[in-house]
């Protein structure tokens, strides 16, 4: 067994703050399966809890034969919490500007880009790639660097998809938005995860 309590406890954490981010998705979007209750709120966080588990406990077995599988399947945990809280954040600020394209939309994209990536360094480091101690100025700007050149792919990417290609068939603005994010994380979660073990925690 890879795995340990305190790796349980963590993904639980981690299932319990996706399905806290994805409500505001939920309720941004519109979908129609969807609606807000005190009982679909309770069934939603415990699936995601007990799902992370699960998932872990697939890759805890997997991870005694390949340690970069269980390394890597840390690194998605810590991804999927990354992206609810970054379309969490995003949704959180289309629904209250009620502004979904444009350059507000990169803007707000900026905006949950940036606190869901510096959440993920604290995840990673600690978690993901277990290394301890103090924060230095170097490892610090390593992956600063490495945020960078993730920011411009993500931003860049989701823009490029909001803005420039628009939305296709009955899609409409909101869900278009999240259509680029997704696309965008995409591309940013593999660059992030080739940086942060192989340039910033190598």
């Amino acid at each position: 067994m890879v795995g340990s309590k305190k790796d349980y406890f963590l993904v639980s954490i981690i299932g319990f703050f996706f399905a806290l981010f994805l409500l505001p998705i939920l309720k941004n979007v519109q979908v129609p399966f969807w609606t807000f209750s005190a009982v679909n709120v309770t069934a939603l966080i415990l699936f995601f809890v007990i799902f992370s588990n699960i998932a872990l406990r697939v890759a805890d077995y997997f991870g005694r034969k390949t340690f970069l599988v269980w390394q890597f399947s840390k690194f998605g945990a810590v991804g999927s919490l990354g992206a609810a809280l970054d379309f969490g954040i995003l949704n959180i600020l289309i629904f209250l500007t009620g502004t979904a394209t444009g350059i507000h939309f990169s803007f707000f994209k900026g905006i949950s880009f940036i606190l869901a990536n510096t959440n993920g360094f604290f995840w990673n480091k600690y978690w993901t790639f277990s290394f301890n101690g103090a924060l230095n100025i170097k490892e610090y700007g390593k992956y600063f660097l490495v945020g960078v050149i993730g920011f411009g792919i993500n931003v860049g990417i989701a823009s490029l998809v909001v803005n420039a290609m628009g939305p296709i068939g009955e899609i409409g603005p909101a869900m278009w938005a999240n259509v680029g994010a997704v696309i965008a994380g995409v591309f940013s979660m593999v660059w992030n995860f080739w940086g942060y073990k192989f340039i910033v925690f190598k």
